[in-house]
């Protein structure tokens, strides 16, 4: 069960930071300039596994108060997740988004950890995704909770770290506009899935 709870994590974690998003393009950008990566990953990783921890350690104390919340939660995460999927299907059809890196001189170490945290925090979606709905399908795996955190956090970083140091190679890829639109439309189908999966859940 602890080895099923952190794969679990892991590839909801995974399946819900890809979603193209500032903060994603933000650290993309960082990496395509080589502009204090490591600051920029771990600040995001970091602000992901407070989060999750937090969502999964409250939800707990929450339910255990109301249990009629788990229902509540699974249905609302789950049409969270249908609009999601359905907004990152329009996307996938209508999109003509491409990456471009900017012109200029490095910014200093203080305003990019500003912007970072600013483009992590203030996100109102942030706060849905890893608290709210990573918290509501960590109850899928009673008394493996804290391996489900595990796992989300662990895919967190390596999101980051994978996007910010991997960045080099990503550069000719996400300068066309398809390439967004075939990683929308498979974020669209991941979200769907994990919907139908909140709401065969009993």
């Amino acid at each position: 069960m602890p080895l099923s709870a952190y794969i679990a994590g892991l590839a909801s974690g995974l399946s819900l930071i890809v979603a193209i998003g500032a903060q994603n393009a933000f650290v993309l950008q960082r990496g395509l300039r080589g502009e204090h990566v490591f600051a920029v990953c771990l600040a995001c990783a970091l602000s992901d596994a407070v989060l999750i921890a937090a969502g999964v350690a409250g939800l707990q104390q929450m339910l255990a108060m109301a249990p009629w919340l788990d229902a509540a939660l699974r249905y609302a995460g789950a049409a969270f997740l249908v609009w999601y999927g359905a907004r990152s299907l329009r996307s996938a059809l209508r999109s003509q988004e491409a990456l471009v890196v900017g012109a200029g001189g490095a910014a200093a170490l203080g305003p990019t950890l500003a912007a970072t945290l600013a483009l992590t925090w203030l996100n109102p979606h942030v706060y849905l995704d890893t608290m709210v709905l990573l918290g509501t399908l960590s109850t899928r795996h009673p008394g493996a909770e804290a391996f489900f955190a595990f796992g989300a956090i662990t895919g967190s970083f390596a999101f980051f770290f994978g996007l910010g140091y991997g960045a080099a190679w990503l550069r000719p890829l996400f300068a066309r506009p398809s390439s967004w639109r075939v990683l929308e439309g498979v974020i669209a189908a991941v979200m769907w899935s994990i919907a139908l999966g909140l709401l065969m859940d009993r």
